[in-house]
């Protein structure tokens, strides 16, 4: 019976010296996992800031681009508007010049 209780202690040690490999084990895939999250939580919200700030640079160079588009419209009317107005005034003095002709002889 002697040799049966070192051969059960030493297996018991044994599994005592397993489970507290396997416990350990455990511990550091935790850390690992926990580690894991953490970066990819800080991937994830520096994404998201780049996103942001990606977005206010295309959202300003679009405002930008419509600004200068109303700017080039608005001119190009003021100066077709000021053509027509030229135009006008130029055949009013011809119809004018011409009634005057026909009333006065």
């Amino acid at each position: 019976m002697d040799v049966s209780s070192r051969v059960l202690s030493e297996l018991a040690s044994r599994e005592a010296a397993l489970d507290a490999q396997i416990e350990a084990a455990r511990a550091q895939a935790q850390q690992t996992v926990d580690a894991a999250e953490a970066q990819a939580t800080s991937i994830l919200r520096d994404a998201e800031a780049q996103a942001k700030a990606m977005q206010a640079e295309h959202e300003q160079k679009l405002s930008a681009e419509v600004k200068s588009i109303r700017d080039a419209a608005s001119a190009q009317a003021q100066q077709d508007a000021a053509h027509t107005r030229a135009r006008a005034e130029s055949k009013l003095a011809q119809a004018v010049d011409t009634i005057m002709r026909a009333v006065l002889p």
